[in-house]
C-alpha cells in the first residue's frame, strides 16, 4: 500500500491541506502525532487513514515505528511535515527509509536562525547581528557600539513570531535577554538591528536545481508586542525592481545551500539599504498560504510540493490571475470567548472567497504573542490589490469575537 507519514499537522492550513492532498493523489496516510487533542477528535480527521500517537520529538520511537508500519506491508514512500521544527526529522527519517530528494543538513541549518545567520553572515542581505551563547555576556554599551536601536531580540528557535521581540532601549534588552534566558537557559541569543522598509514574503519550490517562484506576497505587519503578519496581498503585478530584488537573494540562498530539490519560503524587508532576509523557513508557511496562491493562481502548493517529495515534477505554472488580498483577524484585550457574529454577513460580502473562525465557544483568547493568536482570517479577491484589499477589510469587519468581559471588535 503507497503510504504517505506525515509528522504533526495543525486542524487546519497548509499542513492539513497537505494530508488532504496525498489521499487525493491516492496514497494512505498515516499520522505521528504528540498531540493528545487530535486523537479525542479522531473522526474529524476522515482524510487520516491511521492516526498513531507517539512522542514526534523522539527518533528512535518514530524509528521504530516506521519498521512496524514495513512489517505490516506499508510501502513507505515519503515521511514529511510541513510543522516547523518537525520537518528536519521528517527529512532524517525520509533520509532512513525512503529516497529523500532533499537535503536534510540544508534544512537543519534553515531550522535554526543561529545557524542561518551564521551559515550567510558574509552575504549583503544578512542584518548585523550578534550572537550570546549561553553562559556568556555581551554588555548593552557593546551592542550599541555596532547595531542602531532599536534591536530585535530573538531566540534561534523562534517560529510564528514567538520569542521575537523588539528593544527600544537598555531597560527592554535587558528585560527581553533576562527572559529569553530565563525559558531557555541552554539556547544562545540572537541580537541583530532592526530592519526598516516593506516586508514580502516569497514562496519558492527547487526541482533538480531549478527555481520555480510560486508568489510574491507583500506583507501588513501589526505591531504590539510581537510583530504579527495580519495581512497578505498576493502580488499578481510584480513591480520589477520587487521582482528583481528577491530572485536576487532567493538565487543566492538556494546556491548558498547547494539545494537541488526542495520547498521553501523567505520573508525578506526592502530597506534603503538594499533587500534584507529576516527569515528562511524550509517549507510553505501555514495558516491560509496555501488556500491564497490557490485563489490567486488556480494551483494547489502543498500537492505539488508533495509530488516534489515523491520524485516527481511539480507544477506551479498560473492556471489564472486573480488579485488576492488575506486579511487576519486578532484581539486586543483578553477574554473567553462566548460567541462569534458576522460569519455568514462576511461571506456574503462582495469579493469574498473563504472565510475561516478558528476558536470555538469558551477558547480564552488574548491579544497576538504569536502568528497563532490570528484567530480567524477572510481571503477576497478584486480587480485590483486596493479592492481586493478593501473587500477582505470589510468583511473582516463583520465579525464581532464576543468575549465574556465584554465585546471586542476588531
Amino acid at each position: 500500500m503507497k503510504t504517505i507519514i506525515f509528522i504533526g499537522t495543525n486542524k487546519s492550513g497548509s499542513s492539513r491541506e497537505a494530508i488532504k492532498a496525498a489521499e487525493r493523489l491516492g496514497y494512505f496516510t498515516i499520522l505521528f502525532t504528540n498531540n493528545e487533542k487530535q486523537l479525542r477528535q479522531r473522526k474529524e480527521y476522515t482524510d487520516v487513514h491511521e492516526m498513531i500517537f507517539l512522542d514526534t520529538n523522539n527518533l528512535s520511537e518514530m524509528e521504530k515505528e516506521i519498521m512496524v508500519l514495513q512489517s505490516k506491508g506499508k510501502d513507505i514512500k515519503t515521511i514529511v511535515s510541513f510543522i516547523d521544527s518537525n520537518v528536519h526529522r521528517a527529512s532524517i527519517l525520509c533520509d532512513a527509509f525512503c529516497k529523500n530528494v532533499t537535503s536534510s543538513k540544508a534544512i537543519g541549518i534553515m531550522e535554526n536562525k543561529e545557524q542561518t545567520r551564521t551559515f550567510l553572515n558574509n552575504q549583503p542581505y544578512t542584518p548585523k547581528f550578534f550572537v550570546i551563547k549561553p553562559g556568556e555576556t555581551i554588555a548593552f554599551e557593546t551592542i550599541t557600539t555596532q547595531l542602531d536601536l532599536p534591536v530585535v531580540v530573538k531566540s534561534p528557535k523562534s517560529t510564528g513570531s514567538k520569542d521575537v521581540l523588539l528593544a527600544k532601549g537598555k531597560e527592554q534588552f535587558e528585560k527581553h535577554t533576562a527572559n529569553l534566558l530565563e525559558k531557555n537557559p541552554n539556547e544562545s541569543i540572537i541580537i541583530e538591528e532592526y530592519i526598516e522598509g516593506d516586508q514580502y514574503l516569497v514562496e519558492a519550490l527547487i526541482c533538480t536545481s531549478k527555481v520555480q517562484i510560486a508568489g510574491i506576497m507583500k506583507q501588513e505587519i501589526t505591531r504590539g508586542k510581537r510583530f504579527i503578519i495580519t495581512g497578505y496581498g498576493v502580488l499578481v503585478d510584480v513591480p520589477i525592481e520587487v521582482q528583481v530584488g528577491i530572485e536576487a537573494v532567493l538565487n543566492s540562498v538556494i546556491s548558498q545551500f547547494d539545494i537541488q530539490n526542495g520547498a521553501l519560503h523567505l520573508e525578506l524587508r526592502r530597506s534603503a539599504n538594499g533587500w534584507k532576509l529576516i527569515e528562511i523557513n524550509p517549507r510553505i508557511s501555514g495558516g491560509a498560504m496555501n488556500k491564497m496562491l490557490q485563489a490567486a493562481f488556480g494551483f494547489n502548493l502543498v500537492e505539488e510540493t508533495l509530488k516534489l517529495y515523491l520524485g516527481g515534477n511539480p507544477s506551479i505554472q498560473p492556471r489564472c490571475m486573480n488579485h488576492v488580498f488575506t486579511q487576519y483577524l486578532v484581539v486586543s484585550k483578553k477574554g473567553t470567548l462566548g460567541k462569534v457574529t458576522g460569519k455568514q454577513r462576511a461571506r456574503n460580502s462582495p469579493g469574498v472567497i473563504e472565510v475561516y473562525v478558528k476558536p470555538k465557544k469558551g477558547t480564552k483568547l488574548m491579544p497576538p504573542l504569536s502568528m497563532g493568536h490570528r484567530y480567524a482570517y477572510v481571503i477576497a479577491a478584486g480587480p485590483s490589490m486596493e479592492e481586493a484589499k478593501i473587500f477582505a477589510q470589510n468583511a473582516a469587519n463583520e465579525i464581532t469575537f464576543h468575549l465574556a468581559e465584554e465585546t471586542i471588535e476588531r
